[in-house]
Formats: C-alpha cells, structure tokens, sequence
C-alpha cells in the first residue's frame, strides 16, 4: 500500500529518530508483517471494544506506556509475588487503571491464539498507546517493534519516572539523561492533554505553597480557586489534567500553559525560561506542529531500553515472566 504524504515524513522522521538512538538494527516499522500479520489490527479491534465501555481509557494506555519506557521493555505489566514488589506497585504507578492491564491481557490472549509466542508484551502497549493518541486526535504515527520483554520488574525502579513536582532544571536532566532532547520533553509534556489526574499530585500547589502564600503563585488565581473547590483539604478526588478538551488530542494544554493554567509544577515550569517557553507558544500557536513532534518524541522515548534480539523473552502471559 502506497503511502500519504504526511505518513511517507512520518516515515523518515522515525527513521531518523530510530538511528539516532542507536536502535535502527533491531526496530523496525512492519516488524510483524510476515511472523503475525495481523497483530496491529488486532491491537485496534481491543482498543476499539475497550473505548466502547470506557471512553477516557486510550489516555490510561498512554500514560502505561510512559511509565514503561524509561526502559521500554514490558515489566511494568508483570505482577508482584510474595518475594518481589513489582514496578506496578511502585508509588507512581498507584493510581495506573487495572482496566488497562485487563486491555493488554485480551490482546496478549488473542496474539497468543493468532500467533504463539510472536508478539512481545512491550509491543502491545507501544501500539495501544499509538492507537489511542490517533483515536483522540492525534497523529497515527508508525510504531517500530520488535521489542523482547523483560524478566525482571522492581518497584524501586519506578524512582526513575519524573514527579509532577519536578520543576524544569531537574525535568530536563531527566530527559537529556535518557536521551531525549529538551524539545522532545516539551512534546511528550502535551500528554497531558487528554486523562485525568490525582488531587494528591498537585494539591501542595493549592495550600501551604509556602509561608508567605497559600497557592502557588505561578497557578492563575480562578484556576487554583477551581481546583480547591473539586480537591478539598485531604481528598484525592480526579480533575480532568486539560479542562478545556479533556478527551481531545489537540494544543490546548500548550495555551493553558500561556495563561497560568498547567496543573503540576512540571508543566508550568516550562514556561519558566526563553527556551522552553518558546517551543510552548509555538506548539499553542500551531496544533499540526505540535502533533508531528510529539509522535517523532514518542518513537524516540519508545526505543530507550529496549531488548531485541535474543535478549529478554517473548512473555506468554504480560503479567508473569515465562
């Protein structure tokens, strides 16, 4: 099938990003396209039935493949055991949905069915998180695979995963340290324009910021009132992270972000120096822009830490090593 115009750039973005990560030898796009041909339309047909049911569960899929990849190979999905805390029940993934593991055990089932012990667990997640950035507006970029899953799964390695507290110097280090740029930080940072979020990430932004103020100064005033109002004092109820759009892949968190309106700290920050806050208004200014670099950010973090080859395994069940 001849590809589109936007699909053929896309194409050589990934490309360009897989090389210079250091992973073109062993991802490539079509990976499955002779052992399990039909495994991405398999992805989507789950997808499809899940969003069905729940219409806000693509964002919790996206959000599961962040948090697997600083190091993107499938042990976020495997359960603890008696002996060992896995990286699901690390502190930052408490509040991750078990729906959307349930999601990953269907498609795991029928890949097994369609072809046996082919299609690795960390693939599965990186085409449901693409799936869903598409079912929501965003670009469908091509997904490289070929990634193995992973044998070990620690819940101290969740340490690892940026805070929302983070303000820009230590987020920036983060990203450099696994390769990303400080655009791709800025990119990936728009995430946060579709799902909800915790009370309990961001209400040191709306009392005691400090002995002086009550909220964070940099949290627009009506904004910070509004949040009181959905988290009181001790709750860890759920607020929508872009109000405006919150089922929508679009810019508008990028221009919430112009008036004062992000809601943790690290989204805020990046309008706290030229060089950030220029890429956020242009991404406000310009949705397309944005959607192209995201999708390129996305196929760079998706190649940290993978395993190919014959390292790792092809896991039979997601949620426990073979």
């Amino acid at each position: 099938m001849a590809l589109g115009r936007g699909e053929m750039s896309l194409a050589i973005i990934v490309v360009l990003c897989l090389s210079a990560m250091g992973a073109e030898a062993y991802l490539k796009v079509g990976f499955y396209s002779y052992s399990c041909p039909k495994a991405e339309e398999i992805v989507q047909e789950e997808l499809d039935k899940a969003l069905e049911e729940d219409k806000g569960i693509g964002s919790d899929l996206l959000r599961m493949h962040f948090h697997d990849c600083f190091g993107c190979d499938g042990s976020l999905l495997i359960d603890s055991t008696k002996d060992n805390a896995a990286e699901k029940d690390g502190k930052p993934n408490e509040t991750l949905e078990d729906e959307g593991f349930e999601i990953i055990d269907k498609v795991k089932e029928r890949l097994e069915a369609e072809c046996k012990g082919t299609v690795s667990c960390a693939d599965i997640l990186a085409f449901l998180a693409r799936d869903s950035v598409a079912h929501y507006g965003g670009v469908h970029y091509p997904v490289p695979a070929g990634r193995r899953d992973g044998r070990i799964s620690r819940a101290n390695d969740t340490l690892d995963l940026p805070p929302p507290t983070f303000k820009l110097g230590n987020l920036t280090k983060l990203f450099v340290s696994k390769g990303l740029s400080r655009d791709d930080m800025v990119a990936l940072s728009g995430a946060h324009t579709i799902g909800i979020a915790h009370c309990s990430a961001f209400s040191d932004r709306l009392y005691n910021f400090s002995q002086m103020v009550k909220a964070d100064p940099s949290l627009h005033p009506t904004y910070a009132a509004q949040l009181r109002g959905e988290c009181p004092t001790g709750s860890d109820n759920e607020v929508d992270m872009d109000p405006p759009s919150p089922l929508t892949f679009d810019n508008s968190y990028f221009k919430s972000l112009l008036v004062n309106r992000g809601l943790f700290t690290s989204d805020q920050t990046l309008m706290s120096k030229h060089g950030t806050a220029t890429l956020v208004k242009r991404f406000a200014k310009k949705p397309a822009l944005f959607k192209k670099k995201f999708a390129a950010a996305m196929v760079k973090m998706g190649s940290i830490g993978v395993l190919t080859g014959e390292q790792g395994e092809i896991r039979t069940n997601c949620r426990v090593v073979n």
